[in-house]
């Protein structure tokens, strides 16, 4: 994976909207499904007493002609009546008898399907009327029972009247639902997925070796909730984790480099050292160390004291880094008045040259040394020393003991010079 920039979600997995939105839907549908089945439980209640007072009135808006047609003992007004009820659409069967018992009309479906154990508990018991039918000859005559007006309903009808009525209700439940599912989801993604969205991209695209610069983002509103709170606590986690790197750099500035002067120490140098040989041996290329050591240093701090023999090494290994300067190399100060140069992929002939542009910028200081043997001023004596390790020979150890000998050959011949092997 590349830079925080090329971070990428991993693939197969829904984003945290999807699945709000999912779960969202989800519930909705739940709720929906379960506020339709009260609601048909209510709409069929209702549909009920519909049924009744619908069949209830038909019989009473016909009543009287049926009564007069049983009075008159009339089949065709009988036949009108029974037409007029049967053609309402929910009527299985209508039937008018007179007084005797006789069926005066009568209409009746020749085939009705049957229906679920449902339909039946749920209209089983209003599918029945029976109306006695009443005449009143005249003012002061009492009414005079003439007969009986029957009807029986349709009872697929109403089945499918109630089945239409449920797939409306839930269809607009479920629609409701979808509605009310989409609005939370947008609500929910603005409000809340949204700002966490933009607290995991600036997590995701924070620096791993800087974290302490992460581009915390504003919550605006949620400053003061949940939200605002979660994004302090990562930044002052983040902040604690850029606090420990940055304890780790000193830590690591600290071991390996040098207090005095700023430049690699012991411990650096002999790690460094290590690592340049066996990549030199696999690669086949010459290494070369340079020893450097001050001349005569003991005398210049007895004479000029410490602080301005600390002053002279920081000159020295200013002036160190100022001729070597490629990234692949190293100096360090190797203990007291003494200092090292590695220069990996260098043979002797370039590290005679370094050593010698070193010797003149050191002369080139022009510090004052009064018991120097030779200038007056602060000088160096240099030992250079290369190889190439062999597949199978020694460790390091053999090339700076070469390259001491040539520091001790360069104080032996009268200091002030560079001695390099062979």
């Amino acid at each position: 994976m590349s830079g925080p920039s090329g971070r990428r979600r991993p693939s197969g997995r829904r984003s945290l909207t999807a699945k709000q939105a999912g779960l969202t839907l989800a519930i909705a549908l739940l709720l929906s499904f379960l506020a339709g089945v009260i609601e048909l439980a209510v709409d069929a209640s209702a549909m009920r007493q519909e049924i009744v007072s619908d069949t209830r009135h038909r019989l009473e808006l016909v009543h009287g002609t049926a009564a007069e047609a049983a009075f008159q003992l009339n089949p065709e007004l009988a036949s009108q009546v029974v037409d007029g009820l049967f053609n309402g659409g929910r009527v299985a069967r209508v039937a008018i008898r007179d007084d005797f018992g006789r069926t005066m009309a009568t209409r009746q479906r020749e085939y009705e399907p049957s229906s679920s154990w449902v339909a039946h508990a749920l209209f089983g018991d209003i599918l029945q009327y029976h109306q006695p039918l009443h005449y009143q000859a005249g003012v002061n005559n009492p009414p005079q029972s003439l007969g009986e007006l029957e009807l029986t309903l349709a009872l697929d009808r109403l089945t499918r009247d109630f089945t239409d009525r449920s797939l409306l209700i839930f269809s607009l439940g479920v629609a409701k639902a979808l509605a009310i599912a989409a609005l939370l989801a947008l609500v929910f993604h603005w409000f809340v997925t949204r700002p966490l969205l933009r607290v995991h991209a600036a997590i995701v695209n924070t620096d791993p070796r800087q974290p302490g610069r992460w581009p915390k983002p504003a919550m605006g509103r949620h400053g003061s909730d949940e939200l605002g709170h979660l994004v302090e606590s990562v930044d002052q986690l983040l902040q604690a984790f850029q606090r420990g790197l940055d304890q780790r750099d000193q830590l690591h500035q600290i071991s390996t480099m040098d207090g005095l002067t700023g430049i690699a120490n012991r411990r650096h140098f002999d790690a460094f050292i290590d690592r340049e040989w066996h990549r030199a041996r696999r690669h086949g290329h010459p290494l070369s160390v340079i020893f450097l050591d001050i001349d005569h240093f003991k005398e210049f701090n007895d004479h000029y004291g410490h602080v301005a023999g600390d002053d002279t090494l920081r000159a020295v290994a200013e002036a160190l880094t100022g001729v070597i300067h490629r990234a692949s190399d190293l100096v360090a100060r190797y203990g007291g008045e003494e200092f090292v140069c590695v220069l990996p992929d260098t043979d002797l002939a370039g590290a005679l040259r370094v050593a010698r542009r070193i010797h003149e910028q050191i002369r080139a200081l022009e510090i004052p040394h009064a018991y120097s043997t030779r200038s007056g001023r602060v000088t160096a004596s240099l030992g250079v020393a290369s190889g190439t390790p062999a597949p199978d020979g020694a460790d390091y150890e053999e090339l700076m003991a070469e390259a001491d000998r040539q520091l001790y050959r360069a104080k032996r011949q009268g200091r002030d010079r560079v001695a390099a092997q062979g």
